[in-house]
């Protein structure tokens, strides 16, 4: 394979994981401050239960991006096979 596809390759999957790790950061973001004030998302969701366990889900999930695309940029700029696997 040609030098030049692979840093392409390379570059690409980079990318691709920065903006896994945006999207994981921003949910994680959004799910800490619903959590944190819910008063201004009382009106959309009636009940509050359902409120707090989709704040900490999105949160949860916004974190396992977040360290994800995390990892996987480190993989990809050091080409490292385990980091990507993970």
């Amino acid at each position: 394979v040609p030098m030049g596809v692979l840093t392409c390759m390379k570059y690409l999957m980079f990318i691709f994981n920065v903006l896994v790790f945006a999207g994981g950061t921003c949910l994680a973001g959004m799910g800490a401050w619903v959590a944190v004030d819910p008063a201004g998302f009382q009106d959309i969701v009636a009940a509050r239960a359902v409120l707090s366990a989709g704040a900490w889900l999105l949160l949860a999930v916004g974190i396992a991006l977040a360290l994800l695309g995390f990892l996987g940029c480190c993989g990809a700029l050091r080409r490292s096979r385990p980091l990507l696997l993970l």
